[in-house]
This record gives structure tokens, C-alpha cells and sequence, in this order.
């Protein structure tokens, strides 16, 4: 399902860029686009994209001297990622943008035991986010209808799956997230929208490992961080 509706967007996306050109080669100008855009204080849009999620692992003592467990990896799923656009400019050169939404995610946590006999044990973990991601963007000047920007900033998630019945793993995660966010893109200026491919990177600033010393899952790690690469499409005018 999630195959097919990747390759649904990526045509979607080609044919609007395709369309957007032709436009844009017939009755633009350099920079015309950006300057119609450009007047405007805020605008709002939509952002589609695709997630690779995952954790940072930190061994505890424990792990060292353990009898059981040789190996612990965090272990990255695909995802999809919908949000609202809001943004706001601060001057030429820099938008704030607040994009509240949701994101669909499973990661997972792989343990090799010490006996090669035994096969190894998968964790994964489902989830959808509600998140209150918070950026500053600075953009380069325009040329030819596109400008690039790099952004940074402060993302807020919770998990409102936590509670799920659904859910078969032993170790516990905290609902709540705090994360960092940095990233590159570019602004391409078509006659009645503005298209942003980004490529994102998160890395949560907080434990989100509940421990529970009697699971020896949770007794081998000390730091459990999220880790995400995020390739999205803004639509916004």
C-alpha cells in the first residue's frame, strides 16, 4: 500500500512540475513568479513526505557484563508524513513557519543473543505522531524563479498510539518527544503555488526509554533517542 501510493505522489509531483515549466517558459520571466509571491507577509500550504525513522542506542553497564544479550541496533522503518503549512516573513531573507500534522512511523530495536544457536529478536514499535514542528528558514537570493534555503529548529511530538492493544514489545517508550530539526531545500515560483522539495534531518534531545529492570531488553540501554531523515514536498502559495 505504501508502495503504491509513493509512486501516486511522485506522479503527481512530476506532472505539476512538468505543467508548472511549460507555463513558466512560455509566459515568464526571470524572478516574475518569486516577485508576485514575494509581496505577500504569510501564506499557508500543505507538506507531503516520506520518513526513515529510527533510534540512537546507548549501551548501559549493564550491557557489558550480560550473559544474555550480545547485540543491540535500533532498526529504521519507512513512513509518511502530512502536515499544514503556516509562514510567516521576518524580512527578505527569513520566514518562521509552524507546521502542525501528523506522522505515520514504525521503528524497532534488533537483539542478538550471546548463543549464536538462538535466532535474533525483533522489537518494532508502530506509531502515529501528532507533531508541533517550529522552524526558522533563511533563503538565498532568487534566480530564475528558485532560491534555495536552509532551515532549523524545534519539533514537538507526541504518540497517540501508545495506549494501542496492538502493540507486542516489551520495552516501553515515553509518548512525548522533543527534537531538533536541520535541513536544505529549494523554492521553485510557479505562476499559482510555490514548490519546496526538503530534505530534513531529527534527532530527539531527551531519553525517551522508560527502564524497566525487569526486562534485560531495557536493563542493556541507558539513552534511547529518536533518529529521523525526512524527504518532503511543500506546496504553499
Amino acid at each position: 500500500m505504501l508502495h503504491l501510493f509513493c509512486k501516486k505522489i511522485v506522479f503527481i509531483i512530476v506532472s505539476v512540475l512538468i505543467a508548472g515549466s511549460s507555463y513558466g517558459q512560455v509566459n515568464g520571466k526571470d524572478n516574475r513568479n518569486f516577485k508576485d509571491f514575494n509581496r505577500k507577509s504569510y501564506y499557508f500550504g500543505i507538506n507531503i513526505g516520506f520518513n526513515n525513522s529510527g533510534y540512537k542506542l546507548h549501551q548501559s553497564s549493564f550491557f557489558i557484563n550480560n550473559d544474555s544479550i550480545r547485540v543491540t541496533e535500533g532498526l529504521n522503518e519507512i513512513g509518511v508524513n502530512m502536515h499544514m503549512i503556516t509562514n510567516l516573513k521576518l524580512g527578505e531573507y527569513f520566514d518562521f513557519r509552524f507546521l502542525p500534522g501528523f506522522s505515520f512511523a514504525q521503528r524497532g530495536f534488533e537483539f542478538s543473543a550471546v548463543s549464536t544457536e538462538e535466532r535474533t529478536d525483533v522489537r518494532k514499535i508502530e506509531s502515529v505522531f501528532f507533531e508541533l514542528p517550529f522552524h526558522l528558514r533563511f533563503k538565498s537570493e532568487p534566480y530564475k524563479d528558485k532560491r534555495m534555503f536552509v532551515v532549523a529548529g524545534l519539533k514537538y511530538s507526541y504518540d497517540v498510539q501508545t495506549n494501542s492493544k496492538s502493540r507486542k514489545t516489551l520495552l516501553k517508550i515515553a509518548p512525548h518527544d522533543f527534537q531538533y530539526e536541520v535541513g536544505v531545500g529549494m523554492q521553485m515560483f510557479y505562476p499559482y503555488f510555490i514548490f519546496s522539495p526538503e530534505i530534513k534531518f531529527s534527532r530527539g534531545i531527551s531519553n525517551i526509554l522508560l527502564y524497566d529492570r525487569a526486562q534485560n531488553e531495557a536493563r542493556v540501554l541507558e539513552n534511547v533517542a529518536s533518529q529521523i531523515f525526512t524527504i518532503s514536498f511543500n506546496f504553499e502559495g
